[in-house]
């Protein structure tokens, strides 16, 4: 018979150029591939030396050093009998390619460039690499000396070609080339590929799961046919999370789910599905045999080897099943706290500082601390090896075994409540509890002495005192009041994240924990090196509203009642005086925008790309219910005016876990000037013009009413 094939597709957390771990990772997918009888396997985009390694695919080193991985795997008896595709950088007539190396028994079959660079967003592979243009088309590829030596063969083949084993076609697609909108599986399909793979290095943004899955799964159904997608999994080493996911699909149905955020290394997928199903599946689609009959054919690699073996009558096969979404919240739980875990250990420190503050942004900063602590203790507890080993050596502890998320965040979260004469009972009340409550090792202080001795600098070489505006201060005196308190807190946690485990006897520093979220950045409500400067920012991809569900979540989830409270209180900066005790100062009042409202304007800036005034024209639709024009005018030009004006502060901003499309990050994401004519005359001249005329219409539509 001979019919029935096992494949395998795998996610792996690589890290950029850190060869020696990846060559691991890939040799034990390949491993397990194997055990499960699997005669094919997928691993992600440039998996060899790790997808994030940016300007680096420059040097020289890079290249090299991928070569000798890949030296290494194909001396390798891990990988004999098994037909591996591996992703790395290949230089091809001195221009360097993002490509796949397939190979089988120390032989390289093709290499295969990537046609389709992501060039959006994130991605910058236009940069590094060149896409391969010459469809259906290939060269000779002279081997480097040292490959010759292994594989015995001077040149292979290099281009746009197809697998032909002895009982199925496989055909490569690379991450973006799924979602360009005439992907290679649509012609590959028609000239009988039955087999797709696809590498990817795809990122984890909230709710996109949805879209991968479809695109597979869409993929299938219109064409018949096996999909293998691979993925990265983990932080290589900069703001984005890979989200694994890695899958497979056939017909139109998902056989095999891999988990979208995990604390495993290494993981493998494999089914076992039949061609025929394939076959018969394409045999009644018309349309598509018509299509097929007139498709330029693609140069074919023969391969001798089968995928399938000849008794196969009793091999049972892969059931299809219901892919599992994870909800918004869920996701937030997850992926920033698995993104700390990556960051924790591979950054060799000994836990995390957080100034708590009593407000949602810190407490949810915490709780996606002792998520991780979760996830962790669960690991630990399914038998994952690598995760204990690390987790000795955050502690220095060898013996140690995590068995209670609240004991290990006591070891791993040091957090500070950092009161001033401006803070109230209430915040310090619900930061203690929320401490109390997920076991993290707290600390109260009182920054006032600090404060004090910096202004007391000031008044010192100027002979003036400012003051708060509620004691008849200026402006600009109530803002340097308000900036020299959330200064000295960053200072504060710095000094105590370098020396706070020092004091307590025990070895190692402690990485600072910021808690800006998406929305106060973009409107730059956060005032340039304090609190919200840190190491790393668990929470800067997210909106307040996506957070606020994320806690309600944790406090269900994880029974913590002190959330509760943190909830349901005002957002405060507390940095004014307080009125008879109670809190005299709100974000949304500072701001003079509602989170909400900052969601829409943040996503219609980045995503719909629309400057002042097509902002207006979207919102004058959106807001016609609750808004006239005029205020819808108003409530636009404030946005920009303060947005362009705090610009300046997204180039400092601490680098953030990537998790949301309409993130202001300046660093990486979003290319926009940060020096403004915060007036923006000529845009509000023309949303002026607009409301005039909508505010005549309106007055000569009352006019004509008896």
């Amino acid at each position: 018979m001979g019919r029935k094939v096992t494949v395998a597709t795998c996610a792996l957390n690589q890290w950029a150029l850190d060869f020696e771990g990846n060559l691991q990772r890939i040799l034990k997918s390949i491993e397990i591939a194997k055990h499960k009888g699997a005669k094919y396997r997928l691993g992600p985009e440039l998996e060899i030396c790790g997808y994030g390694c940016w300007d680096h695919y420059y040097e020289s080193d890079t290249l090299l050093h991928s070569l000798q991985v890949l030296a290494a795997l194909l001396e390798s008896p891990v990988t004999q009998d098994i037909i591996c595709d591996v992703g790395m950088p290949v230089m091809h007539r001195n221009v360097r390619y993002n490509c796949r190396v397939i190979f089988l028994n120390r032989k390289i079959l093709l290499i295969r460039p990537k046609m389709a660079l992501a060039n959006e967003g994130n991605y910058r592979e236009l940069r590094w690499f060149t896409p391969w243009s010459r469809s259906r088309q290939t060269e000779e590829y002279f081997l480097p000396r040292m490959i010759q030596d292994l594989t015995k063969q001077e040149t292979v083949p290099f281009g746009d070609a197809v697998l032909s084993t002895r009982d199925t076609c496989i055909g490569s697609e690379v991450c973006e080339e799924l979602w360009t909108p005439h992907s290679p599986h649509v012609d590959m399909g028609l000239d009988g590929v039955e087999i797709f793979t696809n590498a990817s290095g795809s990122h984890h943004v909230l709710r996109k799961a949805h879209a991968r899955v479809d695109l597979v799964t869409m993929a299938t159904t219109k064409n018949g046919g096996i999909y293998l997608l691979a993925n990265q999994k983990g932080c290589d080493g900069d703001r984005l999370y890979y989200d694994g996911c890695a899958l497979i699909a056939m017909n139109g149905s998902i056989f095999a789910q891999g988990s979208q955020f995990s604390l495993d290394d290494v993981e493998v997928l494999t089914a076992t599905l039949d061609l025929e199903d394939v076959r018969s599946y394409r045999a009644e689609i018309s349309s598509r045999n018509l299509a097929a009959s007139r498709v330029s054919p693609y140069p074919r690699v023969k391969v001798d080897f089968a995928l399938s073996s000849r008794e196969d009558l009793l091999e049972p096969l892969s059931e299809p099943i219901e892919w599992k979404y994870h909800s918004p919240a869920e996701e937030i739980s997850l992926g920033p706290a698995c993104w700390l875990w990556d960051f924790l250990r591979r950054s060799q420190q000994a836990g995390f500082f957080l100034s708590l503050s009593g407000g949602v942004d810190s407490a949810a900063t915490a709780c996606l601390v002792y998520s991780m602590c979760h996830q962790v203790c669960e690991a630990v507890k399914h038998g994952n090896q690598e995760v204990l080993a690390d987790i000795r050596s955050i502690v220095h502890q060898t013996g140690y075994t995590p068995r209670d998320p609240r004991e290990l965040c006591g070891r791993l979260l040091t957090t500070c409540y950092m009161a001033s004469e401006n803070s109230s009972r209430g915040t310090c009340d619900r930061a203690r509890e929320l401490a109390q409550q997920i076991g993290s090792h707290h600390i109260g202080l009182s920054i006032d002495p600090a404060v004090k001795a910096v202004m007391g600098i000031f008044s010192l070489v100027t002979g003036r005192s400012p003051a708060f505006a509620v004691h008849g201060g200026s402006s600009r005196e109530n803002l340097a009041l308000q900036n020299v308190q959330a200064r000295v807190r960053m200072v504060v946690a710095y000094l105590f994240a370098q020396l706070s485990l020092w004091s307590r006897g025990a070895p190692g520093g402690l990485l600072v924990l910021g808690s800006a979220n998406v929305d106060e950045s973009l409107l730059g409500y956060l005032t340039k090196y304090d609190c919200s400067s840190a190491d790393i920012n668990p929470i800067g991809g997210i909106s307040k509203t996506d957070l606020r569900a994320f806690v309600q979540l944790c406090r269900e989830r994880f029974q913590l009642p002190a959330l509760q409270s943190i909830l349901e209180a005002p957002a405060t900066a507390e940095l004014e005086p307080l009125a008879d005790g109670q809190v005299s100062q709100t974000d949304e009042e500072d701001m003079g925008v509602t989170y909400s409202e900052l969601s829409v304007y943040g996503r219609l800036r980045k995503v719909a790309k629309t400057g002042p005034y097509s902002m207006f024209c979207r919102l004058l639709v959106l807001w016609k219910d609750t808004c006239s024009p005029r205020q819808v005018a108003d409530k636009v030009k404030r946005f920009f005016s303060k947005y362009s004006a705090n610009r300046h502060k997204m180039t400092t901003l601490t680098p953030a876990y990537h998790a949301e499309s309409y993130s202001p990050d300046d660093n990486r994401f979003d290319l926009r000037p940060f020096l403004y004519n915060t007036r923006w005359p000529w845009q509000f001249r023309c949303i002026e013009n607009q409301v005039l005329q909508l505010e005549r219409g309106q007055q000569q539509d009352l006019d004509g009413v008896d």
